[in-house]
């Protein structure tokens, strides 16, 4: 007997909806069967025969799930209502932007027993859940220090193509939380939250309401020192790049993948033939196999009534964290909204 298409709703028509409609159409079994425009707007990719709604509200078609390709602050509210309709939400990063929202998100999901998973694809990358093997399994020994660094290139065309962009009220700030927010959730995936922070931001040359330019200290109650750089004016945009010193030895990550490996004892286990977006000069996503498997495991894990490998517990961390560095930012000329007028 042929099981019946999973079916979602997709919520938004910006860029990053036609990664999910890729995804989508590479896929057996799953179909987007309605579209919510605020604009009207049919995304490329949607047949006439799919209809186009103005609201959550008002769709009227089957659907098991819906897909939020919406900016970063309008999640909550649009969750909220999915999750009253009964829908299960798979959501595009970040799951918010302050930890109070994210909490009311996953406690309106919980009261409507739906399943909420945020698109945090890069923890599908084999080498980046090698990693977190290694990790948990002690084999690197004591971890003493660590680099992340998303050094992009966005100029102001990029922030012009929409007023949200760049802005704390919808974007929820720059880099940190646009750019490197999968950078923030695998440091939290394989490292959990940091004891402390110590930040500094900047608004360099971007013409926008936040930063463009910042790099964090993080503090772990085991010693491990993380130093984190998120930015969109390194011209002309370079591969994220992850350096980790162990008890062990040292390697090198760079978009996703282990370039450098001196491990004692262990062989370099990497896999290259997995494909990631990396973004360092475009936001356009041209490889869709992460959201692909995103894709696959949130269904499998509703069909089969299980948690998501990126379930919106554990990926609610790397908005706390970016929340932790917007707080302690020590610039005295730059300040942010979360910090106190003290």
């Amino acid at each position: 007997m042929n099981q019946q298409p999973f079916r979602f709703i997709l919520i938004g028509t910006g860029g990053i909806s036609s990664a999910y409609i890729k995804a989508v159409n590479n896929l057996k079994g799953i179909e987007v069967s309605g579209v919510v425009s605020g604009s009207g707007k049919r995304p490329p990719g949607i047949p006439e025969s799919i209809s186009i709604f103005s609201s959550i509200s008002e769709t009227d078609c089957p659907a098991d799930a819906v897909i939020l390709a919406t900016p970063n602050g309008t999640h909550r509210d649009l969750a909220m209502e999915a999750a009253k309709k009964g829908l299960h939400i798979l959501t595009e990063k970040v799951l918010e932007i302050t930890p109070e929202r994210a909490n009311q998100m996953i406690q309106t999901c919980e009261e409507n027993n739906v399943v909420l998973a945020v698109s945090f694809q890069r923890r599908m990358s084999p080498d980046n859940e090698t990693l977190k093997k290694l990790l948990e399994d002690d084999s690197l020994g004591k971890c003493y220090a660590a680099s992340m660094d998303v050094r992009f290139h966005r100029d102001m065309s990029y922030y012009n193509s929409a007023d949200y962009r760049g802005g704390w009220a919808i974007d929820g700030g720059g880099p940190f939380i646009q750019q490197a927010a999968h950078n923030a959730d695998l440091l939290c995936w394989w490292f959990g939250l940091p004891k402390g922070v110590t930040s500094l931001l900047h608004r360099h040359s971007r013409d926008i309401e936040s930063y463009d330019h910042g790099t964090a200290l993080l503090q772990y109650t085991n010693g491990l020192q993380v130093n984190f750089t998120a930015s969109t004016i390194c011209e002309p945009g370079f591969p994220t790049r992850f350096e980790l010193h162990t008890e062990k030895g040292s390697l090198v990550m760079e978009n996703d993948r282990f370039t450098e490996w001196n491990i004692g004892g262990i062989n370099n286990p990497t896999n290259q033939d997995f494909e990631v977006h990396d973004g360092a000069s475009s936001a356009t996503v041209s490889d869709t196999a992460g959201h692909e498997a995103l894709l696959r495991d949130f269904v499998d894990a509703i069909r089969n009534k299980r948690n998501p490998l990126v379930p919106a517990q554990s990926a609610r961390m790397a908005t706390d964290l970016i929340y932790q560095i917007y707080c302690n930012n020590q610039n005295p000329s730059f300040r942010t909204p979360y910090q106190s007028e003290a």
